[in-house]
């Protein structure tokens, strides 16, 4: 095992270049897409790794209800350091749990919430709330239908081509179910920090893929451009970071740049012989280094635990 059950941990470093140049330089569609599968795998990866220091901690813990032949010589000598390491990684793990834990309760309790709160509002994709206060976001359905909820207090300070524009983002978001690559990418910075600026990144990439999205369904970009910089200035944004909202999360003026300049072309993979393509395949390869890794580490650890255990 060795060295292999560390290397998921601290391999999400590789993908921290990429997640820079791919919100600038690939269009937001792929860029979305690449980050968010980065960033479950390598989550995925360092957690099993933390699984598996955890089983060594563990079976030095007196009173454990493991096997005897858990805590043998043979299984501690498996892992480097395995007396600090091995029971350093129970209360980080039980930490990774909590914080994703906690995630999954927020993101269930606003949708709730959300939803609760609109009973009785007309049967339609769109509500319009009778609230001064500015704000408009995308929420999922679920069981239910899948809704745009938005307050006139934002309508009423939108032009009708703008308005037009709000809608289409809302809707772009709903269609591309970017509340699960939201969601997904916070889970993965909760089970590992170093995955953080991915999460930043995915935040401001499905805001950009919904902003190019309503600009070719309206046909005027600039319209789109406007409606979000009008949003920025008076909305508070969606309530939780993993519903899309037009105003939030995201750079605002870097998206209003971006569409008042041309539309991206849409690659599917950048060549290596560029910078974004360079730290995309630095990233593709800590991502399989990081998945062999854990299979490695895990496949071993299962051997050593069976021959441990007495039949």
């Amino acid at each position: 095992m060795g060295v292999f059950i560390f290397l998921p941990l601290v391999l999400p470093l590789t993908a921290w270049p990429v997640a820079r140049l791919a919100e600038q330089r690939l269009h937001p569609r792929l860029a979305t897409r690449l980050l968010t599968g980065v960033a479950v795998v390598m989550a995925t990866c360092s957690t099993v790794s933390l699984g598996l220091l955890m089983v060594v901690g563990t079976a030095q813990l007196p009173g454990n209800p493991l096997p005897d032949g858990w805590s043998d010589p043979e299984v501690r000598e498996a892992v480097p350091g395995e007396e600090v390491v091995g029971k350093l990684a129970i209360p980080v793990l039980l930490a990774v749990a909590t914080g994703c834990g906690r995630t999954l309760w927020r993101h269930r309790r606003v949708r709730r919430r959300a939803h609760r709160a609109l009973t009785g509002a007309p049967g339609t994709t769109v509500v319009v709330l009778d609230d001064r206060v500015p704000y408009a976001y995308a929420l999922p359905g679920g069981r239910a239908r899948d809704r745009i909820v938005v307050s006139q207090g934002l309508l009423s300070c939108l032009q009708a081509p703008q308005r037009r524009a709000l809608f289409a983002h809302e809707r772009a978001h709903l269609a591309a179910r970017h509340h699960r690559q939201l969601l997904a990418v916070q889970l993965a910075a909760r089970a590992n920090p170093f995955l953080r600026p991915l999460r930043t990144a995915v935040s401001y990439t499905t805001e950009r893929w919904a902003d190019e999205e309503a600009a070719q369904a309206v046909g005027d970009r600039r319209a789109v451009a406007l409606a979000i910089g009008k949003a920025a200035l008076v909305s508070r944004g969606a309530p939780a970071p993993t519903l899309a909202g037009l105003a939030a999360p995201g750079p605002v003026p870097r998206r209003v740049a971006a569409l008042l300049r041309p539309a991206p072309a849409a690659r599917s993979w950048p060549s290596v012989f560029t910078s974004v393509g360079l730290a995309a395949w630095t990233a593709a390869v800590g991502t399989v280094a990081s998945a062999m890794s854990s299979a490695n580490s895990t496949v071993t650890m299962v051997l050593i635990l069976h021959a441990a255990t007495p039949l």
